[in-house]
């Protein structure tokens, strides 16, 4: 069927109470380009108030998150707009294909989602429709969530507050107001609210509501348990009594911690609270071009840190004054690991704390801190040194470099013990197993080698190829062991975190969250957290027994590129190519939202 000269109906997609949507074509372009045509006959509907949707619609449009009014007709007695085509897959279909949705990807959704719905509540439009077969996953928009047919949109004027309207939308995700003919923005929000819980259940709303007791009871129908803080929000988003409930998108904003700014229709969303942490500290002064963070490692006892810079250095900070204790310099190039270690003392010398560092300089450099001296340089990669490891005991250096290699070094002779080859790409990251009986390898061949203590040989400790784990679809990253030794976490380009079962060697989880690649993990020492750091500016933290994120930890303005907890699990480090390094402290009680990450405000 072809309307207004230009647009061929191709196949319904959808119907509402006053509406029908249509897949089209625009064949007055060449070549024909696709788009979206509903035609809707509201009761009373005049064309001078059709006129006045349909500019409050273009205005709409300009957001990213919403599809363009391409354009709008009357004809046979029926108005016609024409909307932008969204490629991509509704999350009705989302769900039926892969299931229920995780946590984290409600909180997700909320956070795509909330910004869109405040900006069209600030135009005065109600949307009325909000359901999962009006939310779109494209990939065409940098993975934003698009809110489309707004074909049942109202645009609120002051008459509205006197008048009764009939009930539209549909009555599964509809608010109990808007059913009587009375939506309020806040009818919004009880939809969102509904969507949420049927992506958490795949239950159909009408069977998630208690008759009886005139309430949601959406919580009996989980497979996994959500926190109480998501489980408070959803509740509030579905108060049946709208006093009760959210009033705006801003306050669901507010009790998730995210602000929302809009200024020049530049629009842009922040995380400003931490779910519990918060940065205490911002260390700084590092001065140059070349001075970005490339690594961090804190002591054993927790009360110094070593960061890796750019400029070829080595910082040693103390953690209770927040100061530069010394400079190491001797790299020639950029220095891109560290780790602590212990040795172990002789009957002719104390504990010897011991700091290893590696560079793009092809060496590796062991410096004393007891009396901050180098001990030896050690040689023998033919390209960048990327990762350095000591196995539990401080028996043991693993280094891997760019040479597609793993090396091992005796601490105690400084010699080199074996070299591990098999990667067919680059060593990223190595890590031992808190109990010493395995090492890992990642690499930018997307496999992670695990090699296992070789008992065999007593006087000379062998690691042998184990098993290679697959999965990621691009480079791994970095990787890191739990306490236990029966976890190993892995991150990528592909911005994912994986957890394997190291005893069978299949993935435990996904863990999705971040939009850019997952540089750096690391365990807390009870093995109850896991946090990450991502060139998205990010830190995350995650429950491990639950496989959710708790907080995202916001502030570094380029790229995380290390993390690491303290020993007690209650500050966590970040360090970043914005040359800083920022102290986040875990807080018992509410944090204020206009915190600012160089001090508390």
């Amino acid at each position: 069927m072809l309307i207004e000269g230009n647009y061929r109906l191709l196949k319904q997609i959808g119907q509402g109470g006053f509406c029908k949507t249509f897949l089209a074509v625009d064949e007055g372009l060449s070549p024909a380009v696709p788009c979206v045509v509903q035609k809707f006959w509201l009761p009373n509907q005049t064309p001078v108030a059709f006129e006045q949707k349909v500019q409050r619609l273009e205005e709409l449009g300009k957001h990213p998150q919403i599809p363009a009014l391409l354009a709008h007709f009357y004809q046979d007695s029926n108005f016609y707009l024409v909307q932008e085509f969204i490629e991509g897959v509704n999350l009705a279909t989302q769900v039926k294909e892969a299931g229920v949705f995780s946590e984290v990807q409600i909180w997700q959704l909320l956070e795509d989602l909330l910004p869109v719905i405040k900006f069209i509540h600030q135009a005065n439009v109600i949307h009325r429709d909000i359901k999962p077969e009006n939310i779109i996953m494209t990939s065409l928009k940098e993975g934003n969530l698009v809110l489309v047919d707004f074909g049942s949109a109202k645009l609120v004027t002051a008459i509205d507050l006197l008048t009764t309207e009939p009930s539209i939308g549909s009555p599964e995700y509809a608010a109990p107001e808007q059913t009587l003919g009375k939506s309020v923005f806040a009818s919004d929000l009880y939809s969102i609210g509904v969507t949420c819980i049927y992506l958490l259940t795949q239950i159909p709303p009408f069977d998630l509501f208690d008759i009886a007791n005139n309430c949601w009871a959406w919580r009996q129908y989980l497979t996994i348990k959500v926190s109480e803080r998501l489980g408070k929000i959803l509740d509030k988003l579905l108060q049946h009594d709208l006093s009760h409930r959210f009033q705006s998108a801003d306050e669901v904003m507010q009790a998730m911690g995210i602000s929302f700014e809009s200024k020049n229709s530049n629009i842009r969303y922040t995380h400003i609270h931490v779910d519990e942490w918060q940065c205490i500290q911002t260390l700084t002064g590092h001065s140059g071009v070349l001075s970005g963070v490339n690594s961090i490692a804190m002591s054993c006892d927790g009360q110094t840190l070593a960061s890796g810079h750019d400029d070829k250095t080595i910082r040693l900070w103390d953690l209770s004054t927040k100061k530069v204790l010394r400079t190491l310099t001797g790299h020639s190039q950029a220095v891109r690991a560290a780790a602590y270690s212990s040795r172990t003392p002789t009957a002719n010398s104390p504990v010897e704390e011991i700091l290893a560092t590696a560079s793009d300089d092809k060496t590796i450099k062991l410096w004393n801190l007891n009396t901050l001296q180098e001990i030896c340089t050690l040689f023998g990669h033919s390209h960048g040194v990327k990762s350095v490891a000591f196995s539990s005991d401080g028996q043991l250096l693993a280094s891997g470099s760019w040479d597609k290699t793993v090396k091992l070094w005796d601490v105690k002779t400084f010699q080199e013990v074996c070299t591990l080859s098999g990667h067919q790409l680059q060593v990223s990251a190595v890590a031992f197993s808190p109990q010493g009986n395995m090492l890992a390898s990642a690499s930018f061949d997307r496999t992670i080698r695990l090699w296992e203590l070789d008992k065999a040989f007593k006087n000379r400790p062998q690691y042998t190829f184990s098993s290679s784990l697959s999965g990621h679809a691009w480079a791994v990253l970095t990787v890191a062991f739990s306490p236990d030794g029966q976890i190993l976490a892995t991150g990528s380009d592909d911005n994912t975190i994986k957890l394997w079962d190291v005893n069978t060697g299949e993935v435990i989880c996904t863990l999705l969250g971040h939009s850019w690649s997952v540089v750096a993990v690391a365990f807390s020492t009870d093995g109850e957290m896991l946090i990450s750091g991502s060139r998205d500016k990010t830190v995350k933290l995650w429950r491990v027994s639950t496989k959710q994120e708790i907080a995202t930890l916001s502030g570094h303005v380029d790229s995380v590129s290390a993390v690491a907890f303290s020993p007690d699990a209650q500050q966590i480090v970040s360090g970043s190519r914005d040359k800083t390094i920022k102290l986040w402290e875990l807080v018992q009680q509410s944090v204020n939202p206009k915190m600012t990450c160089e001090g508390r405000e």
